[in-house]
């Protein structure tokens, strides 16, 4: 058997072999066969952030860095709807009946392949399928808990949860009780959008939480947690 998977590895396309998205991301539904199809389609490259990902058919695997989604409303306000952080998967099989813009808040990277090779990969492969639903349904949690954060929390809880989303996405197999740090990828004013406040609100309980001892804050963007329960119990779940 482990050499059976010791094969299977050496067919694996080298450039695929360490992403993080064939371990924990789309790729990791294709067989060694199928992720050289798509590394022959594939490109990587860099978004600098504040660039508008184009929305040409195309799908994309993100390395590295944090997108955001957002709508613009029809009296040109523009509203905050979700974030992709890496591995996260970019693109959408089935047309959407809203336009969503994404836009990278920091450099990203990212491996993108035609659209069309996905949309037929997935009737080849159950298991696509199966990794596409799963995502989907993540995504529906996520935006269930984030409405209920929305119009029950405090202001104090909806901050705090926001850096709780931040801090599990940034490293997600960190341990609840050690420290973690972290560059916060919005601005206040991105934040307060996310979470229909005001700046100066979300400024004042980001001092909040840092006077009670909940977080550090250094440079208005870096962000130490002495723990991630720390910070869950003020998350009012």
């Amino acid at each position: 058997m482990a050499a059976r998977r010791d094969a299977q590895e050496a067919d694996v396309p080298a450039i695929c072999k360490p992403c993080e998205a064939r371990q924990g991301g789309l790729c990791s539904a294709f067989n060694a066969r199928q992720l050289a199809e798509l590394a022959k389609a594939s490109s990587r490259h860099e978004i600098l952030a504040g660039t508008e990902l184009s929305d040409d058919g195309t799908y994309s695997n993100l390395l590295s860095g944090v997108v955001k989604l957002t709508r613009n409303l029809s009296n040109g306000r523009q509203q905050i709807l979700g974030f992709h952080f890496a591995p996260d998967f970019l693109g959408r099989p089935f047309k959407a009946k809203k336009s969503i813009k994404a836009q990278a808040l920091t450099n990203v990277t990212l491996c993108s392949f035609p659209g069309t090779v996905i949309d037929r990969m997935i009737n080849e492969t159950p298991e696509l399928g199966r990794r596409l639903l799963k995502h989907a349904l993540s995504e529906l949690d996520d935006a269930r808990d984030w409405m209920a954060a929305l119009g029950r929390k405090t202001a104090s809880e909806k901050v705090a949860s926001f850096l709780l989303m931040v801090a599990r996405n940034m490293d997600p197999a960190h341990h609840p009780q050690s420290s973690i740090s972290f560059d916060l990828p919005l601005t206040r004013a991105d934040i307060a959008d996310f979470l229909g406040l005001t700046i100066e609100t979300v400024s004042r309980e980001f001092s909040r939480l840092r006077s009670d001892g909940a977080i550090r804050i250094a440079n208005k963007r870096h962000i130490s947690l002495a723990s991630i329960a720390r910070l869950e119990e003020r998350c009012g779940d």
